[in-house]
């Protein structure tokens, strides 16, 4: 299996070269040439594993026995899914008026950015040990990709961790979750900007090949093509779930609701359908819009500024995943994503070719939902289930309830659940419920914090290059002494 970057300027690559990459040398991301194709008979196959299970088949197809031999990879994904709360690693559950709820934060940090997450961090733990080598991974967070990074290679003796998080704009619960790990490995900085801002030094940084070489530079953020790839599995447990029958031909659709920030679980959902995965995915936002204007109206043009919601990880504007859906639906042209994204990157403007909408509005529908909308769901999920929401599932439920409230009867539907509502306890109360805080999350108040700060008026991207070369220079000091 060979990768390649959408904008198609760069050599293909394995997925070990995908796996230690952040964006492409030409600014693209990595996909997979080819998607393998899976007909009715594999689904069904398919249809009684487990959610590990479908993550180790899945994976198999996009890594090549020569690089992870197949019984090596089962035993690093069976290790990645250890520490997880729930025997089977995500659960459904199913609530009054057919709300089917996938409950994907099981994890260590209770988010679904564990699932992806744990696995990424072994793949690239089997690599290092057996090249001898270092890297240092950057991550930008607009909550819960830096803490879920951060536990995934906390204990790692050849990986450094770079997290930037926007300071005050993470819930109280998420902040604590990544200054609170005091290892030597682990360094976050606590930036007076939004998500978006805080991206551009990752961007710099990561755009300058000879300085990404020279340090063993990687970013585990979602433009890591191992991180979609792993959740691709939870479209296949969905449908598998929620399908009426698979002895019917053709299949049944099933819906899928995806709250959508940045894109990566999107594309994953994206790359299932090319596949052959019979869903419907529908994208939900919250009043932060450019996905939604994209699907419906084929525009995919910055707003004037992020505005915080109550669906905080979700507060972006440049969620750079749509790159590769643009990809996806414009037949794997690179000189086409090219050209659409140059575009966008110089003008942040950009009106979707009609043939490129025209497929993406086929296979999508979205949605966007307000603050209120929210917290009406939260209540409503409540009133009818006693089952508390985080803000994130609440935006999926809300397109739920709208749809069923409605005259037309309703396709089988399954809401992703990306994080718990034990991280939102601000979001829970100002709802008018009660949050339940589990014992691990009431520690944090009482651990000692660490967090270097990144000003307004700092050089944000010199500031993360002096970490790094600091961070290699300590490294090959240790090496040399061993």
């Amino acid at each position: 299996m060979w990768y390649v970057s959408t904008r198609g300027m760069a050599p293909r690559i394995d997925f070990e070269g995908a796996l230690f990459s952040g964006y492409a040398p030409d600014g693209g991301l990595y996909m997979p040439e080819n998607f393998p194709q899976l007909d009715g008979e594999i689904l069904r196959r398919w249809s009684l594993l487990s959610y590990p299970s479908l993550v180790k088949e899945l994976c198999s197809l996009f890594i090549g026995p020569e690089l992870i031999p197949r019984d090596d990879l089962d035993g690093l994904i069976n290790r990645a899914f250890s520490r997880f709360r729930h025997q089977d690693v995500v659960r459904l559950s199913r609530l009054a008026q057919g709300l089917n709820v996938l409950e994907l934060w099981h994890g260590v940090t209770r988010a679904f950015k564990d699932l992806s997450l744990s696995c990424t961090a072994q793949f690239l733990q089997y690599f290092l040990e057996k090249r001898q080598k270092h890297v240092t991974v950057v991550v930008g967070t607009s909550g819960d990709t830096g803490s879920a990074a951060i536990e995934s290679v906390r204990e790692a003796e050849n990986v450094d961790i770079v997290v930037l998080l926007p300071k005050g704009r993470c819930s109280r619960t998420q902040e604590l979750q990544m200054t609170t790990v005091l290892k030597d490995n682990v360094h976050v900085f606590g930036v007076e900007g939004n998500s978006d801002e805080l991206d551009a030094p990752i961007k710099a940084v990561l755009a300058d090949a000879a300085f990404v070489e020279k340090h063993g530079l990687l970013s585990l953020n979602s433009l890591n093509w191992s991180r979609v790839l792993v959740q691709m599995a939870h479209y296949f447990f969905a449908y598998f779930r929620c399908a009426p029958s698979l002895d019917v031909c053709p299949l049944p659709t099933v819906e899928v609701v995806v709250p959508t920030g940045a894109g990566g679980n999107l594309a994953a959902g994206c790359a299932a359908v090319k596949m052959g995965l019979p869903v419907r995915l529908v994208v939900v936002v919250n009043h932060n819009d450019i996905v939604h204007r994209a699907i419906r109206q084929g525009d995919f043009s910055l707003s004037e500024a992020v505005r915080p919601s109550l669906a905080s990880a979700m507060d972006i504007q440049v969620p750079y995943n749509m790159e590769r859906i643009f990809w996806l639906f414009s037949g794997s042209s690179g000189q086409v994503t090219r050209a659409l994204m140059e575009q966008f990157e110089r003008t942040q403007s950009l009106r979707l070719p009609e043939e490129l909408h025209s497929k993406l509005s086929e296979a999508m529908t979205s949605e966007s939902v307000s603050d209120e909308a929210i917290t009406r769901a939260m209540c409503r999920c409540w009133q009818e289930n006693q089952y508390l929401l985080c803000p994130h599932s609440a935006v999926a439920v809300s397109y739920h309830y709208q749809q069923t409230d409605g005259q037309q009867p309703s396709p089988p539907r399954c809401c992703l659940a990306p994080a718990s509502a034990a991280k939102f306890p601000e979001v829970v109360l100002a709802a008018g419920l009660t949050p339940e805080t589990p014992a691990d999350i009431l520690a944090l108040e009482r651990k000692e914090t660490r967090c270097s700060p990144m000003r307004r008026g700092d050089d944000w991207t010199l500031m993360l290059r002096d970490t790094i070369e600091r961070l290699s220079r300590r490294w090959r000091a240790s090496a040399s002494q061993q």
